[in-house]
């Protein structure tokens, strides 16, 4: 049967997660990528990652923000065999933190990257990609706390503080701590669809796509705890996206003015409800070219975009794919395989 489905959808190989531990490396951050990446299988039950751990040096320990340090078992000529490199934030890079270069070692354990290798980094891990070069003249974000002295230090960076993640192609970054989730979970749905990465967000007892940017967790005055909240209307909304929406309808929900709603839903979601309302249409849309064989036309009318056309801008902005494009992507190597298992 394996020999019959390579056949179909090609040679079995999982992607290789490489993930760079340095030292004063926060653990947290450090386990996302295993959990997230150990989690996804394909319809044998064949891990559709592998992930290893590797350090600038040879094996051995590597300090933590904790008062623990941990065993890595392999060097820097482990990153020789990634397919993508993710880099956790630390609270040691000293040079490259304080000054914006690398340091000899960890610029030659980068020397060993082959080209073509998807680079990600966690929080203030960017720092290492934007000392690298990676990063010149391209978007990146980080911890709202550091995004400022990002851009001061980086300014051929384009530093946006107010998202989760970033993802630019071959290069992603995450803002800070728990973003590392939401990105390794992108980076999941990119590579398999939503089905894939909605089983390890539901695994993994977290949502699988997270409303608005960085802007909610900024640290403001105290909201009064009898300021109604806006989450009656994004209930209301999520239950007939298919539907034309008008943002007064969304405030008449929870009795408030259309001034009003549009400033306390930024504060809670960190974005206007007209981009909520389009991530949760995108949202919709690639459930539905993943898991129906619905139209084009009907999944536009489904997801609430009225028509083809507008879904299809609006998919380009968002994911970079046409749907037709989307669709061929997560769907054909399914569909080969149940072909397969059913004969």
């Amino acid at each position: 049967m394996d020999r019959a489905i390579e056949r179909a959808v090609g040679p079995f190989c999982p992607h290789r997660v490489v993930v760079l531990a340095l030292d004063g490396l926060l653990p947290f951050e450090l386990g996302i990528p295993h959990r997230i990446f150990g989690r996804p299988k394909d319809a044998l039950g064949r891990h559709l990652y592998e992930v290893v751990t590797c350090s600038v040096r040879p094996p051995g320990p590597v300090k933590t923000d904790a008062d623990f340090s941990l065993h890595v078992g392999n060097g820097p000529e482990t990153l020789a065999t990634a397919d993508t490199v993710i880099i956790p934030a630390s609270y040691e890079f000293g040079p490259v933190y304080e000054e914006g270069v690398l340091t000899d070692e960890l610029a030659a354990a980068l020397a060993h990257l082959r080209p073509g290798t998807r680079l990600a980094s966690i929080c203030t891990g960017v720092y290492v990609l934007a000392a690298a070069g990676y990063l010149d003249g391209r978007p990146a974000t980080t911890h709202w706390a550091d995004a400022d002295r990002l851009q001061r230090l980086f300014p051929r960076v384009k530093v946006d503080p107010d998202v989760l993640f970033i993802d630019d192609g071959d290069i992603l970054t995450s803002a800070g701590v728990a973003a590392g989730i939401d990105l390794c979970l992108h980076m999941v749905r990119r590579d398999h669809g939503t089905a894939v990465a909605n089983d390890v967000a539901r695994r993994t007892v977290v949502p699988p796509h997270r409303d608005g940017g960085q802007a909610q967790y900024i640290q403001r005055p105290v909201p009064d705890p009898q300021q109604a909240s806006t989450t009656t209307a994004r209930a209301w909304a999520l239950g007939r996206l298919h539907e034309p929406i008008q943002l007064r309808d969304m405030a008449a929900q929870v009795a408030m003015s259309v001034r009003t709603f549009t400033r306390r839903f930024r504060e809670e979601v960190g974005v206007s409800p007209g981009q909520w309302l389009t991530q949760q249409r995108v949202e919709r849309a690639r459930h539905l070219l993943e898991s129906t064989d619905l139209s084009v036309d009907q999944v536009a009318h489904d997801a609430g975009f009225g028509t083809a056309q507008s879904m299809r801008q609006h998919l380009q902005a968002a994911l970079g794919v046409t749907p037709t494009a989307y669709r061929r992507t997560f769907r054909t190597a399914g569909k080969a395989k149940k072909a397969v298992l059913r004969t």
